[in-house]
Formats: C-alpha cells, sequence, structure tokens
C-alpha cells in the first residue's frame, strides 16, 4: 500500500524519497497554453480517431519498434534496473497507468524522445545516461513520461508524417511558401511542448535545482563544477533583453529551424513556472483530472494561448517585442482619438441658449 491508501499494482514503485503523488492528474495541469490549445482542440476534432487509424497503417511504427528492439537495449529490472526503477516513479507519480517501454540506444549526442502512435515508445541515449546524475535523470524521465501522458508523441509523429507528405507536393506554385507555415507552426508548437514536459519533469523530480542542472549540462557538457545556476539564468535574461533590433530577427532565425527552445530560456521558463502559484496549487492537489477533460472548452484554450502569447511580448525585454508593444499602444491611441473624433461629428450642436449660459459661467 502507498502512503494515499492505494493498493499497488504490479508496476507501482513508491520513489526513493518521499515525493508528492498525482493521482488522475490531467496533462491539461502542466502543459503551456499554446501547446494546450492545439491539444484540446486536435482531441475535439470530429473524425480525427477515423484519421488516425487510417494513418496508423501507413506510418513506420511497426519498423521503428523493431529498430530499437534489434539495436537498443530494453530498459527492464535485469537491465539498467535503476533508470527502469525511475521509470516506474514517474509513473506512479504521475499516474500513468501503462509505463511505456523505454531503450538506451548508443549515441554520444544526450538527446531523449518519446515516439509512437498505438503506445509511445521512450529512448534515451547512452550520452544523456552518461552525462546526468540520479535526480537529473529523473527529471528527463519525468519529461518524457509527461510527452506520453500528453499524448505529443501520437500527434508529434502524425503532423510529422503529415508534413513530410506535403514536402512532396512542395512544387505545386506556391506550395513552398504554405508549407514552410505549415512547419514553421509546428516547430512552434513543438517548442511550447518541450516547455509543457520540462514542468511535467519538474512534478516527478520535485527539485527545480536538478532540473536546472540538468539543462545546464545538456548546454555546457559535465563540467557541473565550472557552472553556476544564477549565473545561467543571468545568460537567458542578457539573451532575452540585449541587443538591438538586428538581434532580435536573428533570435528569430536562429529558433525557426529548432524544434527545442533554446537550454538558457528552457530554464528560465521553469523557474518562472516553478515560482508560479499554478505550480503551488498542483503541489497542494489542487489541478484538473482527466475525468474532466472532455468537458474542455476549445475556445477558452484559445483565449487562454492568446493571453500567454500577448503576456510574453508585454513581459519581453527584447527590443522588437518592445517595438511590437509600443506601436501597439500608439495604434490603441490613435484608434481612440478618431473614435472620439467621429464622436464630436454625431453629437449635435448645443443650443443658443445652452451657449450663452456657458459663455456666463
Amino acid at each position: 500500500m502507498s502512503d494515499d491508501g492505494h493498493q499497488h499494482t504490479g508496476h507501482e514503485r513508491v520513489p526513493s524519497r518521499q515525493r508528492r503523488r498525482f493521482p488522475g492528474i490531467s496533462s491539461r495541469a502542466y502543459e503551456h497554453p499554446a501547446d494546450r490549445s492545439a491539444l484540446v482542440a486536435l482531441r475535439k476534432l470530429s473524425g480525427f480517431d477515423t484519421v488516425f487509424k487510417a494513418l496508423s497503417g501507413l506510418l513506420p511504427e511497426r519498423s521503428l519498434r523493431l529498430l530499437f528492439l534489434s539495436d537498443s537495449v530494453r530498459v527492464s529490472e535485469r537491465q539498467f534496473s535503476h533508470l527502469h526503477d525511475m521509470l516506474l516513479d514517474a509513473c506512479y507519480i504521475l499516474d500513468l497507468e501503462k509505463v511505456p517501454p523505454m531503450y538506451v540506444t548508443q549515441d554520444p549526442q544526450p538527446s531523449a524522445m518519446c515516439i509512437g502512435l498505438d503506445e509511445p515508445i521512450i529512448v534515451v541515449s547512452t550520452g544523456l545516461v552518461e552525462l546526468l546524475d540520479e535526480e537529473e535523470m529523473r527529471a528527463v524521465i519525468g519529461h518524457e513520461v509527461g510527452h506520453a501522458l500528453s499524448g505529443h508523441a501520437v500527434y508529434r509523429t502524425i503532423l510529422l508524417f503529415l508534413t513530410n507528405l506535403a514536402l512532396k507536393v512542395a512544387w505545386i506554385p506556391l506550395g513552398n511558401l504554405a508549407i514552410m507555415a505549415i512547419v514553421t507552426a509546428l516547430r512552434e508548437w513543438f517548442r511550447k511542448s518541450e516547455l509543457s514536459a520540462d514542468r511535467a519533469g519538474l512534478l516527478v523530480g520535485q527539485d527545480v535545482r536538478a532540473s536546472m542542472r540538468g539543462l545546464m549540462k545538456i548546454a555546457g557538457g559535465n563540467h557541473l563544477h565550472e557552472m553556476n545556476v544564477d549565473a545561467f539564468l543571468e545568460q537567458a535574461e542578457e539573451y532575452d533583453s540585449g541587443g538591438d533590433l538586428r538581434d532580435s530577427v536573428l533570435k528569430i532565425l536562429n529558433v525557426l529551424p529548432r524544434s527545442h527552445p533554446f537550454t538558457t530560456v528552457r530554464a528560465a521558463e521553469l523557474k518562472k513556472w516553478a515560482e508560479s502559484r499554478d505550480y503551488q496549487r498542483i503541489m497542494d492537489g489542487h489541478y484538473p483530472r482527466r475525468s474532466e477533460d472532455g468537458d474542455t472548452s476549445v475556445s477558452d484554450s484559445f483565449r487562454e494561448s492568446a493571453a500567454s502569447y500577448a503576456s510574453d511580448v508585454k513581459g519581453s525585454k527584447d527590443p522588437l517585442m518592445k517595438l511590437v508593444t509600443d506601436l501597439a499602444g500608439g495604434a490603441g491611441d490613435l484608434g481612440g482619438r478618431v473614435r472620439r473624433g467621429f464622436d464630436g461629428f454625431r453629437s449635435p450642436p448645443p443650443a443658443r441658449g445652452d451657449a450663452r449660459d456657458g459663455d456666463e459661467e
């Protein structure tokens, strides 16, 4: 029995140190507003299940599973048992009933991913396993379990397939511009989904310093004694506020081809969320449940997403974002002056008696 009185099933393990568990938690609890609005819309889309089943037979999912089974190491009680325990802990904390298979693949580049349609597969590289300590790795595995709980593996696989399919018809006039718009939008969603998964990793590890250390190591390698969390976060502040309009344009160009946000930005975003009321409410046991997912409103989710982007623009110190905010404010003042001018034309002229009375005052 766990400390909350629930009977454990075969795959459940009590974490190695006391951590809060979130029974029935919905992924909406930790999803970035832009990520959540896209997912809610997809889940509500009429006929999506039919399209999903049709695409399932076309995607090379079985090939991927056979590839990892034949040329990677499957994590279990007998292989990479410490990773197996972390995986069970993460699924226990986020209340993910079916533990996804996890593989370690030989690759010196630190990386992890969650892919698959029928069921997600988590893959971590040897470079990542060798780079991170136990608590840092726990946050990464929680990150990937968060992807699985959100359904990112499913939607990412389908959307990437559709994107690749569309690229094959890019020879159509103006087709390339349209495709690039789709690719850009998808990458923007991917980046936001990574911020969501970072939050899930924090809910699993419940150690914000470990999450920060992991991001620092991904950026700077296994030289933690040479790095400092506060200095790393200062880099994010300098990145956000430094430079001029040319730097702002270069930032956009640099991030467009990436599926992940920059590591300093991820660290700053995660720290901000860890200090927010939303995170504290989840830790106190107040969070949306999966049983309520069917009642979520698409329009409400889009409003939250729009409000989040507006807040990001308003609060940003980036020169381009400041210019956008100033222009928007100036346009608002101009619009107000125009409206007041039209109101003056529409108002009836004062009566003579009223005018005389006014002069006498």
